[in-house]
C-alpha cells in the first residue's frame, strides 16, 4: 500500500506551477495543486485553463488533476514542489517573503519521507535558508527524514509543453538521496538531469537569466547612441551582422518580464559597487523614456492623441507582469497629450482601471503619435492595414521594427 495519496503536490499553481502539474498529470502521477486564490482553483476543477499557454487548454481536459486550498492536504503527498520564487523589494534587496509565508503553512503537515523540491527562481542562499528554518522549527533532518533540492524552472512562457520535455533539469542538493528523489521525479518529463549544489543551481539560473539581460543592454544602448547621431540603428544592425561570423548584435526592444527585470539585483544585492549588472538594468529601464523623450525632438505631444500598440511584457502571451508598457504610458502622461489609446490583442476588453482595450480601426487613424510598443505577431501580420490606417503625418514609434522600415522613428 502506497503511503501518500497523492504523488505531486504542487503549491502555488501560477504560470510556473500549473503547466508543470499538468505536465506529470499527463505522465499518469496522482497530481494536486494547492493555491490561495479561489478563481484559479474552480478553473482548474472545472478543466479550464486561466491564462495562455500553448496546448494545455486542451491537455488540462484530458488529465486527472485537482486543485485546492486546504494546506493539510500536504500531508498527503510524497513530492512538493514549490513554486514561488523571491521577488526584490523596492531598493535592490531580496525578499523571502512569499517563501516564508509557504514554509509556514506547510510546515506542521509535513511527515517523514516527503522530497521537497524548489522550483522558482530564487535570490543566492534561499535553499539553504528553506534547509535551516525547516531544521530549526521541527525534528526533521535533511538526507536522512526529509530531502530537499533545487530544480529551476527555465521555460519560455508560451513553450513549456516543449521544453519540459527538451530541456536537461538542474537539481541542486547536498545529499545522494535528494538527487535520487528529484531525478526520479523530473526524469518523467526532462531527458536528462544535471546534478550540482544548492548554491550552483541557484546561479545557473540566474546567469541564464542576466546573461540574456545584459545582451539585450547592449542593443538598446545602440539604439540610444545611434539616434544621437541621427542615424537607423537597425541600419547598422543589418550591415554589422550580415554575413559576418562575430556578428552577433541583437534588435532592440524592451526588455522585461517577472524573470529578466529583476534576477540581475538578486546577485547585485550583493555588489557594494556600480557594475556591469546594475548598468545593464539602468540601460534597459531607460528605454521608455528614451522613447518619449526623443520623439519629442521630432514633434509634441502635448494636446496629441497617441496610440499604444500592446501591453504585455513580451508579444503573443497575456502576461502584463513586469512589463514596460505601464512606464511608458506613465511617461506619456506627463506630457498631457489629447488622449492615450491601448490596444492589446492578447488581452481582454479592459488594459487596468483607467484603460479600455481599445480597437485598432477606433485609435489608429485617429493618432498623431503610434507606438508599436511590443511585437505580437497579430501587429506583424497586419502590419500593412495598420500604416493605411494612420492618417497622414503620424508619427510611429516602432522599436521593434515590425514596419521592416528600419527605422525607430518614421512618419507617415
Amino acid at each position: 500500500m502506497k503511503k501518500f495519496k497523492f504523488d505531486i503536490g504542487v503549491i502555488g499553481i501560477g504560470r510556473v506551477g500549473l503547466p508543470l502539474a499538468i505536465s506529470f498529470a499527463s505522465k499518469g502521477l496522482k497530481v494536486i495543486g494547492v493555491d490561495i486564490d479561489e478563481e484559479v482553483i474552480n478553473k482548474v476543477n472545472k478543466k479550464e485553463f486561466p491564462f495562455r499557454e500553448e496546448g494545455y487548454d486542451e491537455l488540462i481536459k484530458k488529465v486527472e488533476i485537482i486543485a485546492t486550498n486546504d494546506n493539510s492536504i500536504i500531508s498527503d503527498v510524497e513530492n512538493l514542489i514549490i513554486t514561488v520564487g523571491t521577488p526584490l523589494n523596492e531598493h535592490i534587496e531580496t525578499d523571502l517573503g512569499q517563501v516564508v509565508k509557504v514554509l509556514k503553512s506547510m510546515i506542521k503537515y509535513l511527515k517523514i519521507g516527503q522530497n521537497i523540491i524548489l522550483r522558482s527562481t530564487i535570490a543566492p542562499g534561499t535553499t539553504l535558508f528553506v534547509k535551516n528554518f525547516i531544521e530549526q522549527k521541527t525534528e526533521f533532518k535533511f538526507g536522512e527524514n526529509l530531502f530537499l533540492s533545487f530544480c529551476p524552472e527555465r521555460i519560455v512562457e508560451g513553450q513549456a509543453m516543449i521544453e519540459f520535455e527538451s530541456l536537461p533539469q538542474i537539481i541542486g542538493c547536498e545529499d545522494d538521496m535528494s538527487y535520487e528523489r528529484a531525478h526520479n521525479v523530473f526524469i518523467q518529463l526532462a531527458p536528462e538531469t544535471l546534478r550540482t549544489n544548492f548554491i550552483s543551481a541557484e546561479l545557473v539560473k540566474l546567469f541564464n537569466n542576466i546573461s540574456r539581460y545584459i545582451h539585450f543592454s547592449v542593443a538598446n544602448q545602440f539604439s540610444i547612441i545611434a539616434d544621437n547621431y541621427n542615424v537607423d540603428i537597425y541600419d547598422i544592425i543589418h550591415m554589422t551582422n550580415y554575413k559576418y561570423p562575430r556578428g552577433v548584435i541583437p534588435q532592440p526592444g524592451f526588455t522585461a518580464g517577472t524573470c529578466l527585470r529583476k534576477d540581475f539585483g538578486m546577485i547585485n544585492e550583493s555588489i557594494p559597487y556600480t557594475d556591469l549588472l546594475l548598468s545593464a538594468w539602468k540601460i534597459n529601464e531607460f528605454m521608455p523614456k528614451f522613447l518619449v523623450e526623443n520623439i519629442k525632438k521630432r514633434v509634441e505631444i502635448k494636446n496629441k492623441i497617441v496610440s499604444v500598440l500592446g501591453y504585455t511584457f513580451k508579444k503573443d502571451v497575456d502576461d502584463v507582469r513586469d512589463s514596460l508598457i505601464p512606464k511608458l504610458v506613465r511617461y506619456l502622461e506627463r506630457e498631457t497629450p489629447k488622449e492615450i489609446f491601448i490596444n492589446d490583442p492578447n488581452l481582454t476588453d479592459s488594459i487596468n482601471e483607467d484603460y479600455e482595450n481599445s480597437e485598432l480601426g477606433n485609435c489608429i487613424p485617429q493618432s498623431d503619435i503610434l507606438y508599436i510598443a511590443i511585437n505580437h505577431q497579430e501587429y506583424r501580420d497586419g502590419i500593412d492595414g495598420i500604416i493605411s490606417m494612420c492618417k497622414k503625418g503620424c508619427w510611429i514609434i516602432d522599436l521593434w521594427n515590425v514596419t521592416q522600415k528600419g527605422k525607430i522613428f518614421l512618419q507617415v
